[in-house]
């Protein structure tokens, strides 16, 4: 039997995203009722710029005053969609302790201060739901908190930024350089007029800190994740990484250490191969690839930003939240018992693509590979190209530990027959 009186939300923020989740809200309103046992009743919606025409959403329901909005006492949900740290965090926290529960897509905020959400939430018996802040509508945080709950995940590695994957993925295709590949995705709305967090990996960062967090079951910040950018990717790293069979995205890595003591979180270019599910996602798609110790490989693909696609999961984190208020219970809050440490860079073990700009003469094979030798890197291939004295030299090495890697090429950067080193890849999903 359907409860008449509504359950009421309110929105923080209505741009892109926030405007389709109060259309979708409004155009299937009796789907959702049916779906959660109640209606659902937009109740307010906090916007910075009030006099801004906002089609579908009656004027008597905006408001700037987002405090006064989210400590009204008869707010059942706070849907969160105005992003960064503050004023976020006290505007969620104020919501939990009015009694209002939480849906969110904040990635920023949830890596940099997830564990005091999830306090504030448990302390006064609400929900907080964030499937939107990772991989838009891709379903994926829900299935790892509890469809794989009673599984052991090892590894978690994706392509978690629509932009940086197109950007990649048209270097590929067209053969175009990163700049006219950049402007290329700003031209079609991919790219922000300021695209530094996504090509330089912060936003990447931040998915998988949160990432990490729910599969290994350990808190996981931002400040814990490796992160390098793909501004230096360059044609020739696709050359190269042709004539190995594979292809370059850029990679949000979670591991769990070989000995289960340990976890590490990374965000890089990386090389690979062509046989990778990974490597066959195009254009600004997401997909994320998770092994786990039952299981098995599994694989999540879709679309990972954009109002419409962001607004899905908003609304199926939704409607969970309030079929728990009706049931007066909450769902899945932060299960972080393990305590891991995150293990640094340096430990974290895996193959490398190196190219070397060295003098065309005799012996300068034998240097290099006495300085991999001395630094206990072993050497998987090496291809030698030379003209008019001068010579590339690409090395692909077994799997070593990254602290290894950085000695050896430090070495290297001192020997008199290396002028430089072109670039270094790593090489994953093998």
């Amino acid at each position: 039997m359907m409860r008449t009186r509504p359950l009421k939300v309110a929105l923080l923020g209505c741009g892109v995203v926030g405007s389709e989740v109060a259309r979708i809200m409004t155009t299937h309103a009796d789907d959702l009722a049916a779906r959660i046992g109640a209606p659902v009743e937009l109740a307010g919606v906090a916007v910075r710029r009030p006099d801004k025409v906002r089609a579908g959403i009656p004027a008597e329901l905006i408001t700037t005053d987002a405090t006064a909005l989210v400590k009204r006492g008869d707010i059942d949900v706070v849907v969160e969609v105005i992003g960064g740290v503050e004023p976020a965090r006290t505007l969620i926290t104020t919501a939990f302790e009015h009694g209002a529960s939480v849906v969110s897509a904040n990635k920023a905020l949830l890596a940099q201060d997830g564990a005091s959400l999830y306090a504030s939430a448990e302390e006064h018996g609400q929900d907080l739901y964030y499937e939107a802040a990772v991989a838009g509508a891709i379903p994926l945080i829900r299935p790892l908190r509890e469809s794989l709950a009673g599984d052991k995940i090892n590894r978690v590695m994706g392509i978690v930024n629509g932009t940086t994957n197109f950007i990649l993925d048209k270097m590929d295709t067209s053969g175009a350089g990163y700049s006219e590949a950049l402007d290329e995705a700003t031209a079609l709305g991919y790219a922000e007029a300021d695209p530094t967090a996504d090509v330089e990996g912060f936003d990447a960062a931040a998915k998988a800190a949160i990432l990490a967090g729910i599969a290994f079951h350990t808190r996981v910040r931002l400040d814990d994740v490796y992160r390098e950018g793909m501004t230096e990717v360059t044609a020739g790293d696709f050359a190269s990484a042709r004539q190995m069979g594979c292809t370059i995205k850029l990679l949000a890595i979670c591991e769990r250490a070989a000995d289960g003591e340990s976890v590490t979180a990374r965000v890089h270019p990386a090389m690979i191969p062509l046989s990778h599910p990974l490597a066959s996602v195009r254009e600004a798609y997401n997909a994320v690839f998770v092994e786990a110790e039952a299981a098995g490989q599994l694989m999540f693909y879709g679309p990972g930003a954009g109002g419409a696609p962001t607004a899905s999961a908003v609304l199926g984190d939704l409607v969970a939240v309030c079929r728990n208020k009706l049931d007066g219970a909450t769902g899945p809050g932060e299960s972080a018992y393990t305590q891991l440490p995150v293990s640094p860079m340096g430990d974290v073990v895996t193959r490398y693509h190196i190219s070397l700009d060295v003098a065309d003469k005799p012996g300068v094979l034998a240097q290099v590979a006495t300085v991999f030798a001395e630094h206990g890197v072993s050497i998987d291939t090496v291809r030698q190209q030379g003209k008019d004295g001068e010579a590339s030299l690409v090395v692909v090495t077994h799997r070593a530990p990254d602290a290894a890697l950085s000695g050896t090429v430090e070495a290297l950067r001192k020997l008199d027959t290396v002028r430089g080193v072109a670039s270094i890849m790593r090489v994953e999903g093998e």
